[in-house]
């Protein structure tokens, strides 16, 4: 259907090609449409012109407005003329009743939007005294030629429209007196009324029979809930981030807290998760807008590579993983033993630091290095230190590889295997630490510990320079 215009309460629909051989409907309610037509004229001869006219394409473009059908149609002899047909409009009462029976079922809604009309809806409407569908003697013709009943230019007219509602039903509801949009956003303001008030209109009261069965909340079937998701309204725009989290409300007050209840260590969970809240929503507003700048073609944003940074926080470095070695996960959730570090990692309160060592069943010593840990690269991080992983014969060989190539003949320092996908340099307390998702570790000895001295990195002689570079005093207490 080749409508161009749609303002307000008028549609304009460009001039249909010639229908040579077509019927002009198909549908049951577009041959009602015919129906009313020539049950309405009393002249034979003259649908018969009409649809003669029509077949040729000499209806030009088509006016539906409320209340009134408007195109210049042109003779054989190319005389134009203007012709009307008028339809009556529905009263506002007459909408309103009519707008009740509509959401009263969302298959209606649904066969509308899928350009049909619902015979159940019209029947309905037709029990309560509205005909949809024009019948005998309603549809009124007005045409410049003067002819005081259907004319061929009117049954032309008429005969062009029933192609129209065949295509759009919505057509047929703004000659009514209501346009597709309206119609859709009243509709929409009824059902969220209804909604509101339980499945009722505001002005309904509550059903008997629900009343006294009780119990359940009303509902609404699978299928008219599907039908009906057009009325949802649309998302709100994303919510924009403060600057910083919101505090939380002192505990500490003069009623004495229930046993096993620490007031001061709730505040601090609570102050933490309003932290972790606003970091994801930073997270997840930065992601939607990088989102949408690759959709748009645009380039992703630095630093935002498929591995990522996750909940443990590990960055995510360059290059290809080694083969078959075991690729980290991005992680979704942590072990108990983990949000304990990070929650040390943020917290400076040595009460708090001791407390969550004893808990996760760490020293004093084991949380601090821990912490570091966790600060430089996360669960990741944090796995290097506390777990070992042995790296099959094909990973092994990889890594073997990638020190040999790291640095120059002259240059590359003297490693020992010390176990596992640990490597220590002879003559130096440094040592490489390769993790499971193929990154390089740097990490210094600490009197008879090892602490980690810096993020991983792709290049393992990268990660030992940076070893090197962090001298005795990056190797932590």
């Amino acid at each position: 259907m080749s409508g161009y215009g749609h303002e307000g309460g008028e549609r304009t629909f460009a001039a249909l090609p010639p229908a040579r051989g077509a019927a002009f409907a198909r549908t049951w309610w577009g041959l009602a449409w015919l129906k009313a037509l020539e049950d309405t004229a009393l002249d034979g001869q003259q649908l018969k012109a009409g649809r003669r006219h029509a077949r040729a394409g000499a209806v030009g473009a088509v006016s539906v407005r409320p209340g009134r059908i408007t195109a210049v149609v042109k003779d054989r002899d190319g005389t134009a003329y203007r012709s009307d047909v008028l339809v009556r409009e529905f009263s506002e009462e007459e909408w309103e009743r009519l707008l009740d029976l509509a959401v009263d079922s969302a298959g209606h809604i649904a066969a509308l939007l899928d350009r049909e009309m619902p015979p159940h809806l019209v029947e309905d409407a037709a029990a309560a005294g509205l005909d949809l569908l024009p019948g005998i003697g309603d549809l009124d013709p007005e045409c410049g030629c003067e002819a005081w009943d259907h004319c061929p230019h009117t049954s032309a007219l008429c005969y062009q429209v029933a192609r129209l509602l065949d295509e759009d039903p919505f057509v047929l509801l703004l000659m009514r007196g209501r346009g597709e949009r309206t119609l859709l956003d009243q509709l929409q303001a009824r059902s969220a009324s209804r909604a509101a008030h339980g499945g009722r209109g505001a002005d309904d009261a509550p059903d008997a029979d629900a009343a006294e069965g009780g119990g359940g909340m009303p509902g609404v079937s699978a299928e008219e809930a599907y039908a009906a998701a057009f009325l949802v309204p649309p998302l709100p725009a994303p919510p924009v981030a403060g600057d910083a989290p919101g505090r939380s409300l002192p505990l500490d007050t003069d009623t004495e807290p229930e046993p096993g209840v620490d007031p001061t260590a709730l505040e601090f969970l609570a102050t933490e998760a309003a932290g972790r809240a606003h970091r994801m929503l930073v997270e997840a507003l930065d992601a939607e807008a990088s989102a949408a700048g690759s959709s748009a073609g645009g380039a992703p944003a630095p630093g935002s590579s498929a591995v990522g940074s996750s909940v443990g926080g590990a960055p995510a470095g360059g290059g290809s993983l080694a083969p078959k070695a075991r690729t980290a996960t991005p992680v979704v959730s942590l072990t108990v033993a983990q949000d304990a570090v990070r929650m040390a990692a943020d917290s400076p309160e040595p009460w708090l630091t001791a407390r969550l060592a004893s808990g996760s069943g760490r020293t004093q010593a084991e949380m601090d290095l821990a912490t570091r840990a966790w600060r430089f690269g996360g669960a990741a991080a944090l796995a290097v230190l506390e777990e070992d992983w042995t790296p099959d014969t094909e990973a092994l060989a990889w890594a073997g590889t990638r020190l040999t190539e790291a640095w120059e003949d002259d240059e590359r320092p003297v490693l020992r295997r010390s176990g596992g996908a640990r490597w220590t340099v002879v003559g130096a307390e440094a040592q490489l630490r390769l993790g499971e998702d193929g990154r390089w570790w740097p990490y210094l000895k600490s009197g008879a510990r090892w602490s980690p001295a810096g993020p991983a990195d792709r290049d393992p002689a990268t990660a030992l320079a940076t070893a090197f570079a962090a001298g005795p005093t990056g190797a932590g207490g």
